[in-house]
């Protein structure tokens, strides 16, 4: 599979005035999206950017705070596989497609990036029928219903992973924000440890689960928090709303969970402090979470969700063969475990520092820049034929 070429100045003076982005719901299409924006951003900066997105999605609260401007559509779910909840999505598309539609003529809408998922796919549907330039960028390994209709718009779409199968795809990776590009782990680590109330010398375990935290990883970790903590393994652990109440009451005498050596929260705003503060990292392996460990080179043992179409194993597997992480199933997963393994590789001599400069080798650290060029490709493309709004 082809890779993304570096942007040139031709490009960049290709860009178009007017660009709509496509990516609601989860985290791993907002955080994409808001990096693209950036970067074109970064690249044009008279351009006008605008995104779109559902009132009850992460967008609602993570655009407007980076200051894009954010138009609302309705939602329409879709459906993964072939079942017959796929036959109403016409009619429910419908509305949707319409409401783009208004927001790309009022725009002046030149180029539109998509990035999968419910928002994304009457978004595709909107560009062509006004005649806008078409970019499609999937994260994940098995491309959803949302881009595989995408991909057959358009000839410029990104993947992620040599793995994925979409008509036209460029290896790009995933588009990830400056503050994580620009991060220096080794540099940032003492003032990061602190802002968490860790010792900057001592070995750091970073745990988190999502948004949501994760049950399954709170109870493995807290159930071998006297054995980490006992061989100077200092964890921070983002165990969830639901789960930090649970964790805390959970962890034996002598360790409060508001300060070193086990601090607990319920949820960690500012990741790329996290990151810089940790050695290894034990989570879940969605592809955002994949992306961004490998760009800053901070190396994990990745539990993939048991549930759905085995994506999360997919998405850990690379940075896994490159020796940059560990894969543990969902269900081995438990305090002895814990107890036994990731004790055993901050033991062993040189591991974490050997996973490390694994792990930087297996991520894309010029995404943004990869997709900021299929952009102006894209509007080199349309921008011939180019509808007007309708009167």
């Amino acid at each position: 599979m082809p890779a993304a070429g570096p942007l040139g100045s031709a490009q960049l003076a290709d860009l178009p005035p007017s660009v709509v982005l496509a990516g609601g719901g989860t985290a791993g299409h907002v955080e994409p999206a808001l990096a693209v924006a950036d970067a074109l951003r970064a690249a044009a900066p008279s351009m006008r950017i605008t995104m779109i997105g559902t009132e009850t999605g992460l967008e609602a609260r993570l655009v407007p705070a980076r200051g894009f401007d954010l138009r609302f559509i309705p939602r329409v779910p879709l459906p993964r596989r072939l079942t017959p909840e796929l036959l109403r999505v016409p009619s429910r598309a419908g509305g949707a497609v319409r409401a783009v539609r208004r927001i790309l003529d009022e725009v002046q809408a030149d180029v539109v990036v998509g990035f999968g998922g419910y928002v994304a796919f009457p978004a595709y549907l909107a560009a062509r029928l006004r005649g806008c330039g078409i970019v499609v960028h999937e994260a994940n390994p098995l491309p959803g219903l949302a881009n595989r209709v995408g991909a057959r718009l358009t000839k410029q779409v990104a993947v992620s992973t040599p793995q994925t199968r979409l008509a036209h795809g460029v290896l790009t990776g995933i588009p990830l924000r400056p503050a994580l590009l620009d991060l220096d782990r080794r540099g940032a680590r003492p003032q990061a440890a602190r802002a968490f109330g860790l010792d900057p010398e001592l070995a750091t375990l970073l745990v988190f689960g999502g948004s949501q935290g994760a049950r399954r990883i709170n109870e493995a970790v807290v159930g071998a928090a006297q054995t980490l903590t006992g061989a100077g393994i200092q964890v921070l652990h983002a165990a969830g709303a639901a789960g930090a109440d649970a964790v805390r009451a959970a962890l034996p005498a002598g360790l409060d969970g508001d300060s070193g050596p086990y601090v607990v929260r319920a949820y960690i705003d500012d990741m790329a402090c996290a990151y810089a503060a940790a050695d290894l990292a034990l989570c879940r392996s969605g592809a955002l979470t994949c992306a961004e460990l490998a760009a800053v080179g901070l190396p994990a043992v990745f539990v993939p969700l048991p549930i759905g179409n085995g994506e999360q194993r997919r998405n850990a597997e690379p940075a896994a063969a490159a020796g940059g992480a560990l894969i543990v199933d969902d269900a081995e997963l438990d305090p002895g475990w814990v107890r036994s393994q990731v004790a055993l590789l901050f033991a062993e001599p040189g591991r974490i520092e050997t996973m490390t400069v694994a792990a930087s080798r297996s991520g894309h650290r010029d995404a943004a820049a990869a997709l900021v060029g299929l952009v102006a490709a894209a509007y080199a493309a349309h921008s011939g034929r180019r509808r007007e709004p309708a009167t």
